[in-house]
């Protein structure tokens, strides 16, 4: 049994020895792991599956990831440029990049095995400013890819490849006010062709996109923040709501505590959180909703754990700020799980 073996608890029962002489071997503390070293010597390319519908927000919840890992380490995939028709052929055909049909399933299945093997790949370039495609470029993967679109694990195929998948689910509302505000002053849409785009393709997204949420490891649901107050959205403000599934193996003695004397005697915004017990397909999962703004100090805890079990370091991706939001508490906890995912699968 490997040093990673132990480090793994089986069914929440944390494990107790430890062996091997390898300088990955984790402590009972977690204290001497290197967790990048082990990353960078594993002939292992990890895939991070990112699926939800445009504009809902997908690239934000593996930013910490990449923060955290650096760009060394880290690869994205825009899915976008495995669409097989441009702007005018969809037009002309009456279809939706949502639909299977628009989509090359089977090139991006080749593509993502390949690159799961360590090869390179010729990868395709869809332009959003002109609609059209521009010439491949050649495309080798980092130890970590995250793989981002409509359609991240919507093939058995896809899933398969996929070794930890997230689906991100904005309501309605949300979803179209991100989506018009990056259509038009990023990539320079008309309003109205936005407005009338969503609602061709609400059907398709119903269809094709929104069943990937059944098989996530991880569900992230976002509505607008139950606090009344104005500015909330300028700051980013939302309530979010995160569905697990049972993890089998997780690293022991890891501790995700919040700062309890920073929550009651130092905050001055107002937050909530909560944490239920659901079931989704037939299965019981948790659900924990976050909503408001949480002063630093609360989470910084988090981060220096997360540093002190992985020997990744620093972490401090909100460093310098007073409050953080729902959303990037989200991406800490959610990285961490990531991670969790990551060193089991050494084993």
């Amino acid at each position: 049994m490997s040093c990673i073996d132990e480090y793994l608890s089986e069914s929440g029962k944390c494990r107790n020895r430890f062996s091997g002489d390898d300088e990955y071997c984790f402590s009972s503390s977690g204290k001497g792991i290197n967790l990048k070293k082990i990353i960078e010597n594993s002939g292992l390319i990890f895939v991070i599956g990112v699926s939800g519908d445009s504009g809902s927000g997908k690239t934000t919840f593996t930013d910490a990831i990449r923060e955290i890992f650096g760009p060394s380490f880290v690869s994205t995939i825009t899915l976008d440029d495995y669409h097989i028709l441009d702007r005018e052929e969809r037009k002309e055909k009456n279809i939706t990049p949502l639909h299977p049909d628009a989509n090359n399933f089977s090139l991006l299945e080749e593509h993502l095995s390949d690159l799961k093997s360590g090869k390179e790949i010729l990868k395709p370039v869809y332009n959003h400013k002109t609609g059209k495609f521009d010439e491949p470029v050649p495309f080798s993967s980092s130890k970590i890819l995250i793989m981002e679109g409509l359609h991240a694990f919507a093939t058995p195929k896809l899933k398969s490849l996929t070794d930890f998948s997230i689906y991100v689910n904005p309501e309605t509302n949300v979803k179209y006010e991100w989506k018009i505000k990056r259509d038009v002053n990023a990539r320079g849409y008309d309003k109205e062709d936005v407005l009338s785009e969503l609602e061709a393709r609400r059907k398709d997204y119903e269809n094709f996109v929104l069943p990937q949420s059944e098989s996530a490891d991880a569900l992230i649901e976002i509505s607008d923040s139950s606090f009344d107050s104005p500015s909330l959205k300028d700051r980013g403000v939302y309530k979010i709501t995160l569905y697990q599934k049972r993890l089998d193996k997780t690293v022991k003695n890891i501790c995700l505590n919040f700062d309890l004397f920073a929550i009651n005697s130092l905050a001055d915004r107002n937050f909530r959180f909560d944490f239920r017990v659901t079931e989704r397909g037939g299965e019981k999962i948790g659900a924990l909703s976050l909503d408001g703004e949480f002063q630093y100090d609360v989470i910084r805890c988090l981060e220096l754990n997360i540093e002190e079990q992985t020997g990744v370091s620093p972490v401090s991706l909100f460093e310098g700020r007073d409050y953080v939001t729902a959303t990037e508490m989200i991406q800490l906890l959610l990285s961490w799980r990531i991670i969790n995912r990551r060193i089991q699968m050494e084993s």
